[in-house]
């Protein structure tokens, strides 16, 4: 989405002057306001937040807070969409700078989607859904990543599939295992990879990968009659920097470290770690280690970082020796926090966030659904 630039007097401030406009700002609007931030975000952030978390904590904290007129989500576009999507009509929710998306829920759209969705009828004699038993076909359980547009959302929900996060994957694959026959997963391939191993099935045999810009996903129609998973040609573009070789380079360096990573990264990787989860999960882990212990972790830099600082008592560090934040994270800067405050305390919503009907409706389902499984 286009973000128009701010104002020169605004994008040139030095970060003391930003933080003290933001506390001023935020002190102005007292109960109404609530700020939001997510764990991948930098400090100069999530110093200003009621609380930080993964996007789907966020959003529920939000839902559950009726009393917050205005919420500013400091994350990206999917995660303000499922706040808007969760919260009462009364609730408005901001996204300081438009421009902050995600790379990984860009490489699936509801274009693409429903083009995969009309060759699958094709090449599989149809294909039924939970939503709609009835006709030929094996029943196709879709079941879309958190980090996804809302439209997507909408697509899974509308088909009596369910959304899933990092923590809650394995469930929400087992159920839609358990009620249908294939799962189409997006659009992180390797979340759906990872959690179809964990759940014993076999990457090679299960599994097949769906490249939208090919006919069939790149496949022929007796792989995707035969396969379990359709796991949707996305990534995320931190994870997947992780490497075996970084790991390797980690414990010859420091003997007995723990390795913990991110299960967005490659199945490899998760398999050469000793443990891989959410980010909460990884923070959870991470303290309640014991004094002493070193660990190397796979994930977003600002949430290692983060870590290492939160728990003196140990050794954390990132996998990645070249540091790379989240790039579209990185783009809820202080100056934009700072903005879209000032302009809530002059009585103007900006950047609000709005999912309508009939996305809202069904997208509200599958998260719905997601909340049951959880």
């Amino acid at each position: 989405m286009y973000q128009a630039p701010l104002p020169k007097e605004l994008a040139e401030l030095v970060p003391e002057e930003a933080d003290g406009r933001i506390r001023a700002a935020r002190a102005k609007l007292g109960r109404r306001l609530m700020i939001l931030g997510h764990h991948y975000q930098r400090d100069e952030i999530i110093r200003h937040a009621d609380l930080r978390g993964d996007s789907f904590k966020l959003a529920s904290h939000a839902a559950s807070h009726p009393e917050a007129e205005v919420i500013v989500f400091c994350g990206v576009h999917f995660m303000a969409e499922s706040a808007d999507i969760l919260t009462a009509d009364s609730q408005a929710v901001v996204l300081p700078n438009l421009a902050a998306g995600c790379s990984m829920a860009d490489m699936a759209n509801i274009i693409q989607v429903r083009n995969c969705w009309r060759q699958l009828e094709e090449a599989l004699g149809g294909v039924r859904t939970l939503s709609s038993i009835e006709g030929s076909g094996p029943i196709v359980v879709p079941v879309t990543y958190i980090n996804s547009a809302a439209n997507l959302k909408a697509f899974v929900g509308e088909r009596g599939g369910t959304v899933c996060t990092s923590s809650n994957a394995p469930v929400a694959v087992r159920w839609a295992l358990d009620k249908g026959d294939k799962v189409l997963f997006f659009p992180d391939q390797h979340l759906g990879r990872n959690t179809g191993v964990k759940l014993g099935y076999d990457p090679e045999r299960d599994m097949c990968l769906w490249d939208p810009f090919k006919p069939l996903g790149g496949n022929t129609v007796e792989r995707l009659q035969e396969a379990r998973f359709l796991l949707w040609k996305g990534h995320c573009s931190v994870h997947s920097r992780f490497t075996v070789a970084q790991i390797a380079d980690a414990r010859r360096r420091h003997p007995g470290v723990r390795v913990i990573v991110h299960p967005e990264c490659e199945l490899e990787v998760v398999r050469a770690s000793d443990m891989n989860g959410s980010t909460e999960t990884i923070i959870r882990e991470v303290t309640a280690g014991e004094p002493g212990s070193v660990w190397a972790v796979g994930t977003e830099i600002n949430l290692v970082h983060r870590l290492s600082q939160e728990n003196p008592d140990k050794t954390v560090f990132c996998l990645d020796p070249d540091v790379c934040p989240c790039s579209t994270m990185y783009r809820i800067h202080p100056s934009f926090l700072c903005w879209s405050l000032e302009r809530l305390v002059e009585g103007e919503v900006v950047n609000q966030i709005v999912v309508r009907d009939p996305v809202r409706h069904f997208a509200r389902e599958a998260l719905d659904r997601m909340l049951v499984l959880a």
